[in-house]
């Protein structure tokens, strides 16, 4: 990812996202509420309400930043690696179907692993605009954001390009690796 598209991606259009968020819930109850709250209230059960795009965006966006780091890709180990090959049947099964996912999303939206708290395996979804797994009962595990400014400034309109070089060169194993850890966690303390 290019200094440009980083600068134009976090600094103006997450940032714009965040402005956007604190104006709409100035002085209402969602202001004193955690980001993930503002996310479940404002989508209403499927209705959603005006601050739901911001603040799903916001989340998305902080979410996705932390799923890469310098020098990434590559392939995860241990437990991550052990369900990946029971749930997809090996790491190069889990990487197409990611690809897949983040190649045919129409339009604006996010390619997603989560951890599926029902069945208890991972799954690879993809959604529109704001959505994100947090309003489907999945546990995020990793994202990339597919909206165009994420990519047109370094990829043009080749998407797939930009797909691969976030997974060959700057997704984060030992994020989804933590964030594992942190949904099993979190499910056991339900």
């Amino acid at each position: 990812m290019s200094k440009e598209t980083l600068e134009y991606h976090w600094g103006k259009h997450h940032r714009g996202y965040v402005n956007n968020l604190n104006k709409q819930i100035e002085g209402t109850e969602l202001d004193k509420m955690s980001l993930e709250s503002i996310i479940l209230a404002s989508y209403n059960k499927g209705d959603i309400l005006p601050s739901f795009n911001n603040a799903a965006q916001v989340w998305n966006h902080e979410f996705f930043w932390e799923s890469m780091k310098p020098g990434g890709g590559g392939k995860p180990s241990g437990e991550l690696l052990e369900l990946i090959n029971r749930d997809f049947g090996s790491f190069e099964a889990l990487i197409q179907e990611f690809k897949l996912a983040a190649t045919t999303q129409f339009g604006s939206g996010w390619a997603w692993l989560v951890y599926d708290i029902e069945d208890k395996k991972l799954v690879v979804l993809k959604s529109s605009n704001a959505i994100n797994p947090l309003v489907l009962g999945s546990y995020p595990l990793l994202t990339l954001d597919v909206w165009e400014h994420a990519y047109y400034l370094d990829f043009k309109n080749l998407r797939p390009d930009y797909i691969s070089t976030f997974l060959d060169k700057l997704v984060s194993w030992d994020a989804v690796s933590s964030r594992l850890e942190a949904a099993k966690v979190s499910i056991e303390e339900k």
